[in-house]
């Protein structure tokens, strides 16, 4: 009887160390190994490198296109400016009219100051006395393709200084040879306003916007 407690005892004892050195189903996996890791570290490092962030798209130059801001814009020319003389008020023997430019161009250009003026006809030069008038004065005028300036212009039609007080006072004009600021060759605007008094005197302003 005695040796089958004994028996039984060890047993017992067999079966507790047995279960405290079982390896649970649940227990926590392995760990990765430090060279696994630094694997991982250097692919996730390599695929950041290789994408460009906002930053570097942002900052990247632009490059300039033709016809960019700054670039010098020529003056305004016989070749492409396209003229004409519109009447504006008359009353007491004054005259009032604008000569109006458009550019007939594909690009800016530029106006300042006042236009030349000499009035003809079939037969050649008629008498023309320009003066120049302030008011406006030259200002740098800048037109896109299509855009208009003008300046404006004053004369008469009351002889004056021993002119014939029958019939013309002058030849009448037909047209006129206007030569744009600063350039030599001109350009023909039709005259459809009649003679001009007092020796052909015409008043007229700088050029502006219009």
């Amino acid at each position: 009887m005695t040796r089958r407690l004994i028996a039984c005892g060890l047993l017992a004892l067999a079966s507790v160390t047995a279960c405290g050195t079982r390896t649970p189903e649940n227990a926590a996996q392995t760990l990765p190994t430090a060279s696994s890791t630094s694997s991982t570290s250097s692919a996730s490092s390599s695929t950041s490198s290789s994408t460009p962030s906002s930053t570097d798209l942002s900052s990247a130059p632009a490059s300039d296109s033709p016809g960019a801001a700054g670039q010098a814009v020529k003056r305004c020319d016989s070749t492409t400016l396209k003229g004409e003389v519109a009447p504006t008020d008359a009353g007491a023997g004054n005259r009032y009219g604008r000569f109006i430019v458009t550019n007939s161009g594909t690009e800016p250009c530029t106006l300042n100051g006042y236009s030349g003026f000499q009035l003809e006809n079939a037969s050649g030069v008629v008498p023309t006395k320009l003066e120049r008038k302030a008011d406006p004065g030259p200002s740098p005028t800048t037109l896109a393709p299509g855009a208009k300036a003008a300046a404006n212009l004053h004369w008469n039609v009351v002889p004056a200084g021993g002119e014939p007080l029958e019939g013309p006072c002058q030849p009448e004009p037909s047209k006129a040879s206007a030569i744009p600021p600063n350039e030599t060759a001109p350009l023909s605007v039709a005259w459809t306003l009649g003679p001009v008094c007092s020796g052909g005197r015409i008043e007229i302003s700088a050029f502006y916007a219009a």
